[in-house]
C-alpha cells in the first residue's frame, strides 16, 4: 500500500492544512456517512471508505499528524520539540496508539528519505518472488538437451546495506504509529454506531517495525533491481513446457529475507499446439459422442448427421497445423484434447438419450405419465 507521505490527507478529506480537530472530524464524518460500504454500493466505495478513514486516523492524533506534516514538508525534526509528547487519545477507548519512540518524529534520515518519494521505510521481509523465462528450443536440442544463455531483469540485494535496508542498524524498530501492532484503530462510535475500525497501518504496512535510517540506495527495502545473466540447462528428452529451477537467482527478497528461484521454461515450437489447432481437436471429441448416440439410437441418426459438421471442421483446422508438426507429442496433446471434448459432450448425449427412452416409454419418467 502507499505510504503515509505518498498521499494527501488533508485533500482526502477535503480539509485545508491548518484545518482544527473539529473540522477534521467533521469532514470525516460527512464523508463517511457517503462511503459507508452499508450505505453506498458503488464498487470503489469500500477502498475510497478506507483511504477516508486511513486519513482521519494520522489526522485526528496530534502525535501522528505532526510525524506526518513533518515527512511531507521535508524537514523530518519539525515535529520535535524536545520531550516526548503524550498524545491526547493515550488511554481512551479510541484505540490510538502513541509514539513511545521519544524524540525525533521518524527517525531523521529515514524521514527525509521517504519525503523525497524513495519510499521503503517500513521493514517487511518477504521472500522474493520466482522469475520465468521463456527459452526456444530446436527439435534437435530437445532430444540432445541444451545449455542457454538468458537474461533477465531481477531484484538483487543492494550493495550497498548488504540486503537489510538500514545503513547502520542491525534491528528494526518498533512502528511509532501503531506501537508495533500492525494496525490503527479509528473510533467511529459517533458513525452508524460502528465503535471502533481497525485498519491496516500506512506507516509500517502493517509489519509493526520500521527502519530509522533506511539505505540511500535502496530506500530501505534491501534490493535494488538489474539484468542479470544466468545459464538454463535444459536436459535431454525435455519437452515443450518442461520447466527447470535454479535456485535463488529469482528476484532478492525485501529486508534480507530469502530470493526466489529462476524458473527456465522450455519452447518446443513443433511440439506446441496452437489455438485454432487446439478448438479444432476440441471439436472433433465434442462431436464424436452425438454421432455415437445417432447410430445406436435410429431417431438421433439426423442429430448424427448435424454432428459431422463441427467434426470436419474440427479436422480442417487441425489438420492445416499438423501439416507441419509430426512430433509425436504434438498428436499426444492434440489427443488429449479430443478426449476433453468428448468427456463435455458425453454428458449431454446421454441426457438427449435417456429423455428420448422417456418419451417413448412414458411410465419411465420419475414423475409419471406426462
Amino acid at each position: 500500500m502507499a505510504g503515509m507521505n505518498e498521499k494527501d490527507y488533508y485533500a482526502i478529506l477535503g480539509v485545508s492544512k491548518d484545518a482544527t480537530a473539529k473540522e477534521i472530524q467533521k469532514a470525516f464524518q460527512q464523508k463517511a456517512r457517503k462511503l459507508h460500504p452499508d450505505v453506498n454500493k458503488e464498487p470503489d466505495a469500500e477502498e475510497r471508505f478506507k483511504e477516508v478513514s486511513e486519513a482521519y486516523a494520522v489526522l485526528s492524533d496530534e502525535q501522528k499528524r505532526a510525524r506526518y506534516d513533518a515527512m511531507r514538508s521535508g524537514n523530518p525534526y519539525a515535529a520535535y520539540s524536545g520531550a516526548p509528547r503524550q498524545s491526547p487519545y493515550a488511554g481512551s477507548s479510541s484505540g490510538f496508539y502513541t509514539s513511545g519512540f521519544g524524540g525525533f518524529p521518524f527517525g531523521g534520515v529515514w524521514s527525509s528519505q521517504r519525503t523525497r518519494g524513495r519510499g521503503g521505510q517500513a521493514f517487511n521481509p518477504e521472500e522474493g518472488a520466482d522469475i520465468m523465462v521463456d527459452v526456444d528450443l530446436s527439435p534437435e536440442e530437445v532430444r540432445s538437451g541444451a545449455r542457454k544463455a538468458v537474461k533477465y531483469r531481477r531484484y538483487e540485494p543492494c550493495d550497498h546495506c548488504h540486503g537489510s535496508g538500514s545503513v547502520s542498524s542491525e534491528h528494526a524498530h518498533t512502528c511509532p504509529s501503531c506501537g508495533g501492532t500492525g494496525a490503527m484503530d479509528v473510533d467511529m462510535s459517533f458513525l452508524f454506531g460502528a465503535g471502533v475500525f481497525q485498519m491496516v497501518c500506512p506507516e509500517c504496512g502493517g509489519s509493526g517495525k520500521v527502519i530509522n535510517d533506511p539505505c540511500p540506495q535502496c530506500a530501505g527495502s534491501g534490493r535494488n533491481q538489474v539484468i542479470s545473466e544466468a545459464v538454463v540447462e535444459f536436459p535431454a528428452g525435455s519437452h515443450d513446457g518442461t520447466l527447470v529451477r535454479i535456485k535463488g537467482l529469482g528476484n532478492a527478497g525485501t529486508n534480507g529475507a530469502a530470493a526466489g528461484d529462476l524458473v527456465g521454461r522450455a519452447r518446443v515450437a513443433a511440439e506446441r499446439l496452437g489455438d485454432r489447432a487446439r478448438q479444432g481437436f476440441r471439436m472433433v471429441g465434442f462431436a464424436l459422442p452425438f454421432i455415437i448416440l445417432g447410430i445406436v439410437v435410429p431417431s438421433f441418426r439426423l442429430l448424427a448427421l448435424v454432428s459431422l459438421i463441427p467434426l470436419v471442421m474440427g479436422v480442417m483446422a487441425a489438420g492445416q497445423e499438423a501439416l507441419s508438426h509430426r512430433s509425436l507429442t504434438w498428436w499426444k496433446r492434440g489427443a488429449t484434447h479430443v478426449v476433453n471434448g468428448f468427456a463435455n459432450a458425453v454428458f449431454y448425449a446421454i441426457l438427449l438419450g435417456w429423455l428420448s427412452s422417456c418419451m417413448m416409454y412414458p411410465r419411465m419418467m420419475p414423475f409419471g405419465y406426462w
